[in-house]
Parts: C-alpha cells; sequence; structure tokens
C-alpha cells in the first residue's frame, strides 16, 4: 500500500475577515476530494487572515499514480483558485 501526501501554503490575496478565508479554503477542498477521491484538510493557519496550509493524502497501490493525482489537484488549485502558492510538496510512503 502506498500514501501519497501533499502538504500546500499559500496566501489569499484581498482577504478581509477570517469567516471569507475560510470559504475560499472550504472551496479548495472540497474540489479537491470530489474531483480526485482525495482527502484533504486545513492543517495549519488557521489563524492566520491571509495564509492557510492544506494537507491532502491518497492510497493507491502505486506511487507513480498517487504523485501523479496529486500533481493534478496542485495543478487544480494553481489555475482554478485566487491563491497565490509560497510552498507545496508531494512524498510518498510504502506501508
Amino acid at each position: 500500500m502506498i500514501v501519497s501526501m501533499m502538504q500546500i501554503i499559500f496566501e489569499i490575496p484581498g482577504i478581509i475577515n477570517i469567516k471569507e478565508k475560510r470559504r475560499v479554503v472550504k472551496s479548495m477542498i472540497d474540489k479537491m476530494q470530489s474531483r480526485f477521491h482525495m482527502t484533504a484538510a486545513e492543517v495549519d493557519l488557521q489563524d492566520s487572515l491571509s495564509f492557510s496550509q492544506i494537507g491532502g493524502a491518497l492510497v493507491s497501490n502505486s506511487r507513480i499514480h498517487g504523485e501523479k493525482v496529486l500533481q493534478k489537484a496542485f495543478n487544480l488549485i494553481e489555475k482554478e483558485m485566487p491563491v497565490r502558492i509560497q510552498d507545496m510538496k508531494i512524498h510518498s510512503e510504502e506501508f
């Protein structure tokens, strides 16, 4: 079993309150989960108004497949969401 994981730290420009930030983050997580059948959650920077950190994971039988799906999820965020990516990492482990 291969577990592929991703971590994305990003800035959401123009946010004026935490409610608006949570709306953007929730939309991002929902898109990742529905389109790529992966799990995702905001894992850090919840108290920051303009920054967020999301973690995502996917279980598969292939490292290549798992990392490819997570890269597609990252590309979706980069193209469709109003955010500036600060850092992104993808990593797989075998269990």
